[in-house]
């Protein structure tokens, strides 16, 4: 896409929505009805942003090409079986990414009486002081949204994240920037997961993945043995169990690290980069099973084990403390791109 300034820019549109805009919506059918949402346009990327479902994103494309992937209970708003127990694999979603945490992250699992159900509830809390916006600075058009969840109980946890996602228009990425604070006055635990998950047409049988990874850890058995084929995807076979790798990563000097994803055949990529600070942890979610198809790339604070299996070693946050992760999505886009990148990916690794 061709870069114009604001001036230039402006002499070929009439509104500036033409060519990038946030617009909030609310589905009205199904299971999803009410459920509110941000709709981003800004040149060829688009992408939605929950806003009753922790400003996640639940679909991505670049030029009309999905990335994203839907699973088949479909877009859902807030429901009975959102958090309870095994029930939430009849509400997750998967869309590009969801939060998993704060308390708790993998299987629903009961820790001294207290119930945690799969992959926590944040994944469902709805945002308040929302904000979104579309403004000019110099010759950039900025598009922005922003709000904070509360993840909190009488007599117990007060952890807040307040996030925003943005991206400016001709670039072909966008930022995921959360800000974690425990509000409460002891220590609190803090499991955090990115779920991000891809899916066709970018998600085919040709697709690679470049990992900068030490060591790989199978989560259970129906895992082991497919440990060398995790940079590749298969495909479709009938009523295949999933596989969960646990990845020891590497990192530069400066602590970064990112994984990339390429489709050949669409000579796209996705480019997935974050800082190991906060976030030491990545996991691989591969399924190959037919209707369930799809990769989850999870950076995370800790292993999708869960937390009982942490016991008293689970990661705490300090009364007032804070801890901030920012994540960056990169569309690669044609044959040279690609090639730079994985230049550069295997020059840091």
């Amino acid at each position: 896409m061709q870069t114009l300034n604001k001036k230039d820019l402006m002499k070929y549109v009439g509104s500036i929505q033409q060519a990038a805009y946030i617009r909030p919506i609310t589905y009205n059918e199904g299971r999803s009805s009410g459920l509110k949402a941000y709709d981003v346009k800004s040149g060829n990327i688009s992408f939605r942003v929950l806003a009753d479902k922790c400003l996640d994103v639940s679909e991505f494309s670049y030029k009309g090409v999905n990335i994203s992937f839907l699973s088949k209970p479909g877009l859902q708003g807030l429901g009975h079986y959102d958090t309870n127990g095994a029930e939430a694999q009849r509400s997750i979603m998967g869309g590009f990414f969801f939060t998993a945490g704060l308390e708790h992250i993998g299987g629903p699992c009961n820790v001294d009486g207290v119930d945690y159900p799969m992959h926590g509830r944040i994944r469902t809390t709805p945002a308040e002081h929302l904000a979104n916006d579309a403004y000019w600075v110099g010759d950039e058009y900025h598009l922005k949204i922003s709000g904070e969840m509360r993840e909190a109980m009488l007599f117990g946890e007060n952890l807040v994240l307040r996030r925003s996602i943005d991206t400016i228009y001709g670039e072909k990425s966008f930022t995921l920037t959360d800000e974690f604070e425990n509000e409460s006055f002891r220590d609190e635990a803090l499991m955090l997961l990115y779920h991000i998950n891809i899916g066709w047409p970018f998600l085919t049988e040709n697709t690679r993945f470049y990992i900068p990874t030490e060591k790989i850890t199978p989560r259970n058995d129906d895992a082991k043995g497919h440990e060398p084929d995790y940079n590749k995807m298969e495909a479709p076979k009938d009523n295949e169990p999933e596989y969960v790798f646990l990845h020891d990563v590497k990192a530069d000097v400066n602590n970064d690290t990112e994984v990339i994803a390429v489709n050949p055949d669409l000579q796209l990529g996705l480019k997935i980069a974050w800082n190991k600070k906060y976030l030491p942890h990545f996991m691989q979610w591969k399924s190959i099973a037919s209707g369930d198809y799809v990769v989850g790339l999870e950076p995370a604070n800790s292993l999708v084990h869960g937390r009982a299996w942490y016991g008293d070693k689970v990661h705490k946050i300090a009364p007032f403390a804070k801890e901030k992760n920012v994540v960056k999505f990169t569309i690669l886009d044609g044959e040279n791109e690609i090639k730079e990148a994985i230049t550069a990916f295997e020059k840091k690794f």
